[in-house]
């Protein structure tokens, strides 16, 4: 579907763009939060060079767990507390977290031996409430920066969540 060989060459910023514009065609019918984030979940992973797992993690009702939403990748860890490991620190801080190397960072929670470096995008409700955080690793050290933040932020602000 992708040439992520192709899209690898371009500048993060106008590979952001290219993502957005498919993303808001795939969601701009459609209002059921599982559909729109499993599309940008393939979207991502299809689009962006390097990454091994791409996926969303929703908050429970009871705010003290992340429990894992659509994805793309090897499974994944089902449960996450908030204020553990790398999804559960951005969970809790409500700040994307960018970790250069995993296993540099103390509580990391290994669920692909292989993954190297992270990025996790929290996410909100509209009354400014944690939703969940998204969730993406590389095979490669310091893959991500804020270009990735930047850009991912983006589309998720394409979910409309009540």
């Amino acid at each position: 579907m992708f040439n992520k060989h192709k899209l690898s060459q371009l500048p993060k910023e106008i590979l952001y763009q290219e993502i957005k514009q498919h993303a808001e065609s795939l969601t701009a019918n459609e209002s059921n939060l599982i559909a729109n984030t499993a599309n940008i979940s393939s979207l991502l992973f299809n689009m962006i060079d390097n990454v091994n797992w791409v996926g969303f993690y929703f908050l429970d009702p009871n705010e003290e767990e992340l429990i894992l939403g659509p994805f793309q990748g090897n499974p994944a860890c089902t449960r996450i507390p908030v204020g553990k490991g790398i999804c559960g620190l951005a969970a809790q801080q409500k700040e994307p977290l960018i970790v250069s190397n995993v296993y540099e960072f103390e509580g990391h929670i290994t669920c692909d031996p292989n993954t190297q470096s992270e990025c996790v995008i929290p996410f909100f409700f509209k009354n400014q409430s944690l939703a969940g955080v998204l969730d993406l690793n590389s095979r490669q050290l310091k893959h991500f920066d804020e270009e990735d933040v930047k850009g991912l932020s983006l589309i998720i602000n394409l979910l409309r969540l009540g």
